[in-house]
């Protein structure tokens, strides 16, 4: 497999079969993610893969916990304008519309958001930290590292969905899983084989065209 074929195979997947992949394959992967690049060599990416018993550890805390309010962690921009307000709507009603979630489904959509703290069934969640002194250009890198996992994770037939709800919990990530200061959770992806029959993996991904958002000069 080449990475245009990688990249187009690549999606959120959001519900998994319950075995889990090997221990050595997950950990190639995250070995291998670490060639990323990455400014001044820093790599501040600290990598926790979970699954068993420590994952269902987590989860069961994340689920008794409330969410933490960090203004400097928020998944959008308040008041999004356009076009991104449009471009969010549009994911989240193509999302409940496969799972057949009306927008008056307030418990049903609420129910499906919960999953997020289930890493939506997978048999392996990971758990990307940075140290909280670091800035906007490290988080750069670790969004290049989540690619190229997401990528290798393609390639040897594996699904992952990224997901910044992790942030949201932080103080309770650290604590269950003893993470050092000054590190907290970035993010977290959910990692496993995917449930192909699951209507929500069937949800349509549309991009915006070129032309919205590129341009040639001087060729």
């Amino acid at each position: 497999m080449d990475v245009s074929e990688a990249l187009r195979r690549r999606r959120s997947v959001r519900a998994f079969l319950p075995e889990a992949p090997p221990a050595a394959l997950v950990q190639s992967l995250l070995e291998q993610a670490g060639q990323a690049a990455s400014g001044g060599n820093l790599q501040p990416w600290r990598v926790l893969a979970l699954a068993g018993e420590s994952l269902r550890e987590l989860l069961a805390a994340v689920a008794s916990a409330e969410p933490e309010h960090n203004p400097g962690h928020y998944h959008y921009p308040p008041n999004l304008w356009e076009p991104y307000r449009t471009r969010r709507f549009a994911n989240g009603e193509d999302l409940y519309r496969s799972l057949g979630l009306a927008r008056e489904d307030k418990a049903g959509r609420m129910q499906q958001f919960a999953r997020n703290g289930q890493f939506f069934g997978a048999p392996v969640g990971v758990l990307v930290c940075i140290d909280e002194r670091m800035g906007a250009a490290q988080w750069i890198d670790l969004g290049i590292y989540l690619q190229s996992l997401m990528l290798l994770a393609v390639q040897h037939g594996l699904a992952t969905c990224a997901q910044g709800f992790w942030r949201g919990y932080a103080g309770t990530v650290q604590r269950v899983l003893g993470v050092a200061e000054p590190y907290r959770v970035a993010f977290g992806v959910a990692l496993g084989y995917e449930d192909v029959g699951a209507p929500v993996n069937a949800m349509p991904v549309v991009r915006a065209a070129w032309d919205e958002w590129g341009e040639l000069r001087g060729f």
